[in-house]
């Protein structure tokens, strides 16, 4: 959440997500919006007493600046690749809680592979495993959209497989230490 929450004027009408059933709502151009949480690019924003989630695609709605993508060398080696992936699901934020999904412990598993098996140094597949804080989660297909939309700005990976998965069910245990400590749970 935001320290100082910030009243914005939508400047066009945009397509918002309503937290937490996860619906498709079009909010109006001129609606006054409270941005109370701006993490990796994303934006939860509250219209007439309901939440809504403004993905970084459509920033410029609330008169911010579009995120772009990761800045990799178009030679970087696999194990480069992997670090931007990484860093771009650093930038993944469950709307209501303030920690990205890699400190939460949402993310299993991460790695990347060759489009083509013949072509190793080609376009990559990122295989990505996660899970979600509870099973049901109206934001869960939200989440894994905001995975692949941001794992696909990583130069080289042109295919983004994301599983969702209750096995192992979460748990606060899987939060980092730093992230425990955060939401008060340490």
């Amino acid at each position: 959440m935001l320290d100082d929450p910030e009243t914005v004027t939508l400047t066009r009408d945009v397509v918002a997500i309503l937290i937490p059933a996860g619906t498709k709502v079009e909010l109006p151009e001129g609606a006054s919006a409270l941005i109370t949480q701006a993490l990796g690019g994303s934006f939860t924003i509250q219209v007439q007493g309901h939440l809504f989630r403004i993905g970084g695609s459509d920033a410029d709605a609330l008169g911010k600046q579009v995120v772009r993508g990761p800045d990799v060398n178009e030679n970087a080696s696999d194990e480069e690749l992997e670090k931007a992936v990484w860093a771009q699901l650093r930038t993944c934020y469950d709307p209501e809680i303030p920690i990205d999904i890699v400190e939460l412990g949402l993310v299993y598993e991460s790695r990347l592979e060759p489009v083509d098996p013949d072509n190793a140094g080609g376009p990559r597949k990122a295989v990505i495993r996660m899970t979600l804080t509870a099973p049901g989660c109206g934001m869960g297909d939200v989440l894994v959209n905001d995975v692949k939309t941001k794992v696909l700005q990583v130069p080289m990976v042109t295919e983004a497989d994301v599983e969702l998965t209750f096995d192992p069910p979460w748990s606060r245990d899987m939060m980092s230490e730093a992230a425990q400590l955060q939401v008060g749970m340490y």
